[in-house]
C-alpha cells in the first residue's frame, strides 16, 4: 500500500486560509492605525501591535506544526482587542475595522485548529503503517 507524499487539498486549503487570515490581520493592522482610523491624526505608535504577527507567519508558511498551535492562543489577544475596540470605539470606521479585526481572528484560529486536526489525522494512518511493516 503506497501512500502519497502530497497531503490532502483540505490541509493544504487550511494552511493558505491560515496564512490569509495572518496576513490580512498584519495589513489591516498598519493600515488602521497608520491611515484609516489612527488613534492622534498622521499615524499611531499603536501600528506596532502587528509586529509580533509577523513572527509567526515564517512558521506557516514552513508548516510548522508547533508554530499553527501557539498561533491559535495568541490570536485570542488581538480578538479580545478587536471586540473591545468594536464596542467602545467611538469613531465608526474603527469600529468596523475592529469587526474585520474579529473576523480574521476567527477565520485564523479555525483555519489553525483545522490544520493541526487534519494533520495528526493524516500523520496517524501512516504511523500505524509504518508499525505494521517493521
Amino acid at each position: 500500500m503506497t501512500t502519497s507524499a502530497l497531503p490532502p487539498a483540505s490541509v493544504s486549503a487550511s494552511r493558505w486560509l491560515a496564512v490569509g487570515s495572518l496576513v490580512g490581520l498584519i495589513l489591516l493592522g498598519l493600515a488602521w492605525e497608520l491611515w484609516l482610523a489612527p488613534l492622534r491624526p498622521g499615524g499611531s505608535w499603536l501600528a506596532l501591535k502587528v509586529l509580533p504577527l509577523v513572527v509567526p507567519l515564517a512558521g506557516l508558511l514552513k508548516n510548522r506544526m508547533y508554530t499553527y498551535r501557539w498561533v491559535s492562543l495568541m490570536i485570542w489577544l488581538y480578538f479580545t482587542e478587536g471586540v473591545v475596540r468594536a464596542w467602545s470605539d467611538k469613531n465608526h470606521v474603527s469600529q468596523v475595522l475592529a469587526l474585520v479585526q474579529v473576523v480574521l481572528c476567527l477565520a485564523l484560529f479555525i483555519a489553525c485548529a483545522w490544520h493541526v486536526r487534519l494533520r495528526l489525522r493524516h500523520a496517524a494512518p501512516a504511523k500505524s503503517l509504518e508499525g505494521a511493516t517493521q
